[in-house]
């Protein structure tokens, strides 16, 4: 993967990490599991060196982030070759995606707060 998102600064410049604590190894899983869904819909991706990530010398964490950023644009774009209309594609990537992605933070909250329980 030549894009890591590496044009918005050096990694771990903004000091306090709002980010989702996990290891390396869960970092690692998530990273793995968002490129294969991501080569699922296609077009095919390769792995950015054997033993990825550390063989780009990014962390698993950087990898979510830019395989998230690279699954995202590849819903987009299905949404964009799939919808009858532009009307109802537009409906589809603004307020039908806005409320799924409320209903994702919704759960993912719930099931934070149960876990601190």
């Amino acid at each position: 993967m030549d894009d890591h998102g590496d044009d918005f600064g050096a990694w771990g410049a903004e000091g306090v990490n709002s980010a989702v604590q996990r290891t390396d190894d869960e970092w690692a899983a998530v990273a793995r599991y968002v490129r294969h869904a991501a080569n699922k819909l296609g077009p095919s991706l390769p792995l950015c060196l054997p033993g990825e990530p550390q063989e780009c010398g990014r962390t698993a964490q950087q990898h979510v982030l830019a395989w998230s950023a690279h699954l995202k644009a590849v819903a987009h774009h299905l949404m964009e070759l799939s919808t009858p209309s532009e009307a109802r594609g537009a409906f589809a990537a603004g307020p039908l995606y806005q409320r799924r992605l409320a209903g994702v933070r919704e759960q993912s909250a719930a099931a934070a707060a149960a876990a601190n329980c």
